[in-house]
C-alpha cells in the first residue's frame, strides 16, 4: 500500500494555494465556499488535524468535489451531545461519499471509528473509503487491522505496476480491498468520486 505521508499531503495543499493565506484563511474560505456548492463527500477526520484537513479539502475541491465536515455546520450544537450524532448520522446519509482521512489520531478517536461503523452501514462498499495519512518519520502506517476491508484511497508515483504487468499512472487512486488472490483492482480518485 502507498500511503502519503503528512508532509507530502502539506506539499500538495501548498501547490494549490495561495500563499499569502494560512491554513485557517483557507479553511474558512472553502466553509463560505461549501455553503453554496453541492456537497457531496462527508469526510471524517480528528478535529485538531486542520493541515491534513486542508490538505485534503483541496485534493478534493480539485477534482470538482465539494466536502462536508462537521464542526462547519452551523447546525451543531455548541457542547457535543445526542443532537450532534443524530446530525452526523443524518449528513452521513445526505453525502454520496464518506472518506475516512485516516491519521494516527483519527484511527484512535472514539467519534471517527463510530462515524465510519456508521458510515459502513450506509455506504459499504462502493461509496465508503478510508485516505491513510501516515506521519513523515515513520516508515510504517500501523493502522487498525479492520480498515483493511475498506477500499482505499492511494498515490501512485507512475512507477508501480500492476497485475498485468501495465504501469500505473501517476495519481491518486481507489485501490479494493484483496480479493482471495490478494488481488486489488482499482480505479482513479475521480473515477471514484463521480461514480
Amino acid at each position: 500500500m502507498s500511503i502519503i505521508t503528512r508532509s507530502e499531503l502539506r506539499g500538495y495543499r501548498n501547490l494549490h494555494r495561495t500563499f499569502e493565506k494560512g491554513v485557517k484563511d483557507s479553511l474558512n474560505e472553502w466553509s463560505e465556499k461549501t455553503k453554496t456548492d453541492k456537497v457531496t463527500v462527508f469526510l471524517s477526520h480528528k478535529h485538531d488535524e486542520v493541515e491534513e484537513l486542508d490538505g485534503a479539502i483541496t485534493l478534493l475541491n480539485n477534482l470538482g468535489v465539494q466536502v462536508y465536515v462537521d464542526w462547519q455546520d452551523d447546525e451543531m450544537p455548541k457542547n457535543t451531545n445526542g443532537a450532534t450524532a443524530r446530525i452526523i448520522k443524518r449528513k452521513i446519509r445526505e453525502n454520496r461519499k464518506f472518506i475516512l482521512l485516516a491519521t494516527e489520531a483519527a484511527i484512535e478517536s472514539k467519534w471517527c471509528n463510530w462515524e465510519l461503523g456508521y458510515g459502513d452501514s450506509q455506504k459499504y462498499l462502493e461509496h465508503i473509503a478510508v485516505f491513510p495519512i501516515r506521519n513523515t518519520y515513520n516508515l510504517d502506517y500501523s493502522g487498525n487491522e479492520y480498515l483493511a476491508i475498506y477500499p482505499s484511497i492511494e498515490w501512485r508515483d507512475g512507477t508501480t505496476t500492476n497485475k498485468a504487468g501495465s504501469q500505473i499512472p501517476k495519481g491518486y487512486y481507489v485501490f479494493e480491498p484483496p480479493d482471495s488472490d490478494g488481488s486489488r483492482t482499482y480505479v482513479s480518485l475521480n473515477s471514484w468520486l463521480t461514480n
